[in-house]
Formats: C-alpha cells, sequence, structure tokens
C-alpha cells in the first residue's frame, strides 16, 4: 500500500521534472510535480488510502531533512551575515504578503462553509 503512493508520488515528481526540462525551465521539476499532484487529488476528489499512508510516514522523517540546510547555515554564517540586509528584506516581505492574504482566504473559506451549512439546512 505505502509502495503504491510512494510510486504516485515519484511519477508525479519524475513528470514534474520533465515538464520543466520541456516546457517551463523557470520553475523547479518537484514544484511542478507537487502542482500535478495537487491537480490529481483535485480531479480524484479525495486523497487515496495509499497516499494518505505514505505521506503519514515521510512526515515522521521530515526533521531529518532538516539537517543538511541546518549545518550548511552553521558553516557558512559569514556568507549569509554578509547577505543579512538583503534576507531580512526578503522575510519581511514575504511576512507582509502572506499574513494579509491567509486572513482574507480564511475569511472566504468560512464564509463559502457557512453557505454550504445553510444550503444543507
Amino acid at each position: 500500500m505505502i509502495l503504491k503512493g510512494l510510486t504516485w508520488l515519484v511519477l508525479l515528481q519524475l513528470l514534474g521534472s520533465v515538464v520543466n526540462l520541456l516546457l517551463l525551465p523557470a520553475l523547479p521539476g518537484p514544484i511542478i510535480g507537487m502542482v500535478l499532484l495537487f491537480g490529481l487529488l483535485l480531479v480524484r476528489r479525495g486523497i487515496p488510502e495509499s497516499l494518505e499512508k505514505t505521506a503519514a510516514l515521510l512526515l515522521q522523517y521530515l526533521p531529518l531533512l532538516l539537517i543538511v540546510p541546518a549545518a550548511g547555515i552553521m558553516t557558512s554564517s559569514d556568507a549569509l551575515l554578509g547577505d543579512l540586509p538583503a534576507i531580512a528584506a526578503g522575510l519581511v516581505l514575504s511576512l507582509v504578503i502572506t499574513v494579509p492574504f491567509c486572513g482574507w482566504l480564511m475569511q472566504v473559506l468560512i464564509r463559502r462553509m457557512d453557505r454550504r451549512q445553510e444550503d444543507k439546512a
């Protein structure tokens, strides 16, 4: 069951990499693969059990994937300090854009849920 979900994830990532090489060199292949996965889940109108079990298993090992970037930050601190103003500006700008967007999106989704509950009643 887990092998089936993992196969889907790998195939979609490979398909995303192919699309990246042939059509969209500006976007990374894994990002395109995630968009394809999202589209597939929308078409299927739900998450298959095999994919859900695979995702739960992979989430257990997510902290291990953060060890390499953390080590890179520790060993490259001088280079990061040189780019600190650009990094800080990027973080602040992304915060200023993301927080209002998330608030707006939450309000839209709450209104949609309220309308669906009113239609059912």
